[in-house]
């Protein structure tokens, strides 16, 4: 079969459309991101019908393709961790309900927060939901594990969750595809009541996934990602999951470790496995990727008379990504410091882009709140974060998606005058709705600043759900029509958007300004694309 360089998250994507998947859905964020893309770029996709849908959050996306599910196709859900917050009520309801065509939920987790408020580890959660996991080790691994999981997902009628995290999604290997599948025909569950969560209902299906926890454990003791690699020195067994696997094997150039390894790839664990490694060496060395959610199972349910060692004692950091020179270090290893940015070299945080009509924007807000004092401005999460930073300044609070309209709501509420929230135009339609919602609901004292600038900006300009219509969801949602205001971020309307703000700011109730100019990359983008189309017309 044909043989393709994929970065991770590519090789996902072309897993998907190989097995027969009939959509996706998903809500843009590093590092999942370009599973998505990959789709929607992919001329396979388009001959094949294959949906490929930009949804308003990862609740929405992951509700869309239970409902694909429903209706006997095979569906996709991607979002970074924290997007699985987002989409939690729908993942852990889904375990109940089942599925009916085979539904994968891929979480990109996001060690070290390279783009991330946390360092969560979405293991837990699929543990949590007592569903199948898979964590593949490489990106042939990751191709391969869609395919499976699919099976997996239509054999027991569960979802499945596919756990990556930022280094495998975002570097690149070989892969060699598989024969294509033809996507399912429509088909009804059988049991047309399975997805209707009334107490009675969800008491039995409920007790399904229980009963099929011994399944699940038992696919898991014969899946061939989880491996058992006998080795003579017993002094330390290693147990290795996913991308760990890869940076253990990187301090062996041979491939031949001197220890017994337990490579973990599918979850839940394989305790002949684990027993097999415990029993054999003095002490056991843990390499996971994240939490140390196996470290503590190991602790749990196996005898204390052996010493466990990981993240939790210290041996490898509690945060961060590892690598193989903490691995290597882990094992004894005098590594040089491979990878450490020389003392000489400067650190750069990021910045706005110049042209950034955000920037405009916060000039504006500083000027106009300056004669109140500093820490009255909550922010949200999008590239206008970086307002935080010198020389702007602007902001106080980035937590989470939608969190600047209701913080400010709940600072008001304490007495804060003026409270202001400012958010980007795609997360207002993720999660800012409601919290304006509550804000006009309780008449609150509160400047809501929606950045419109056309697009999705931080994870590469993927389309807004507000694109025109953010005016008309704040009527809707019941802000005055004299309190939505419109200004044009630049630099020459710096006086009156001033002005604007703070008239709105003085406002005592709920007022909304919408500075909307198009994101600076987009708009190069745009542009460049129009002067090739009229080169191709002469």
């Amino acid at each position: 079969m044909q043989k393709l360089l994929l970065l991770g998250d590519e090789a996902i994507a072309q897993a998907g459309m190989d097995a027969g998947m009939s959509g996706i859905f998903a809500y843009p964020g590093t590092p999942s991101t370009e599973i998505t893309e990959y789709v929607r770029s992919s001329p396979q996709a388009g001959k094949k019908g294959i949906v490929a849908s930009w949804a308003a959050n990862e609740k929405t996306a992951a509700e869309a393709a239970l409902g694909m599910s429903y209706a006997g196709k095979r569906a996709m859900t991607a979002m970074k961790h924290v997007g699985l917050n987002v989409a939690a009520d729908v993942f852990l309801n889904a375990a109940i309900t089942g599925a009916n065509g085979g539904l994968l939920f891929v979480v990109a987790d996001d060690p070290s927060m390279h783009s991330s408020q946390n360092e969560q580890d979405s293991r837990v959660y699929g543990k949590f939901a007592m569903i199948p996991m898979l964590e593949p080790s490489n990106q042939q691994e990751a191709y391969d594990m869609v395919h499976l999981g699919f099976d997996i997902s239509e054999q027991f009628g569960i979802p499945v969750m596919l756990r990556i995290t930022t280094r495998l999604a975002h570097s690149r290997a070989g892969v060699v595809r598989k024969e294509q599948r033809a996507q399912n025909e429509f088909q009804l569950p059988e049991d047309l009541r399975q997805f209707i969560l009334l107490p009675a209902i969800a008491r039995k299906r409920y007790q399904k996934l229980l009963d099929n926890q011994q399944a699940f454990q038992q696919l898991s003791e014969e899946s061939p990602y989880n491996t058992y690699m006998p080795g003579e020195d017993r002094s330390v067994g290693i147990l290795a999951c996913g991308l760990a696997y890869n940076y253990l094997m990187e301090n062996y150039p041979d491939r031949k470790v001197p220890y017994p390894v337990a490579k973990i790839s599918h979850y839940p664990l394989p305790h002949h496995h684990i027993e097999q490694l415990y029993n054999e060496c003095y002490r056991i060395l843990v390499l996971e990727e994240g939490y140390p959610v196996v470290e503590e199972m190991l602790k749990g349910f196996m005898n204390q008379d052996k010493e466990i060692n990981g993240r939790l004692d210290g041996t490898l950091p509690r945060t961060g990504e590892l690598n193989p020179n903490i691995v290597g270090k882990a094992l004894g290893f005098l590594h040089e410091n491979i990878g450490e940015v020389p003392g000489l070299v400067v650190k750069r945080p990021p910045s706005l882009c110049k042209g950034c009509p955000h920037i405009d924007s916060f000039l504006g807000l500083n000027e106009a709140i300056a004669e109140y004092g500093e820490g009255r401005v909550f922010s949200d999460i999008g590239c206008y974060t970086l307002s935080a930073l010198p020389p702007y300044e602007s902001i106080n609070s980035c937590v989470d998606m939608g969190a600047s309209i209701t913080m400010a709501k709940g600072a008001a509420d304490a007495g804060m005058r003026p409270a202001v929230a400012v958010i980007g135009d795609s997360t207002f339609t993720h999660s800012g709705m409601t919290g304006l919602l509550d804000a006009v609901n309780d008449k609150a004292n509160i400047t809501v600043v929606i950045l419109d600038n056309a697009t999705t900006g931080m994870t590469g300009g993927q389309p807004s759900a507000a694109f025109e219509k953010v005016e008309d969801i704040c009527r809707g949602i019941g802000v005055e029509q004299e309190h939505i205001r419109v200004i044009k971020p630049l630099r020459k309307q710096h006086e009156e958007n001033t002005r604007v703000f703070k008239e709105e700011l003085a406002y005592e109730g709920v007022s909304v300004i919408i500075p909307r100019r198009e994101c600076i990359q987009t708009l190069n983008k745009r542009m460049r694309q129009k002067f090739k189309d009229k080169a191709k017309k002469k």
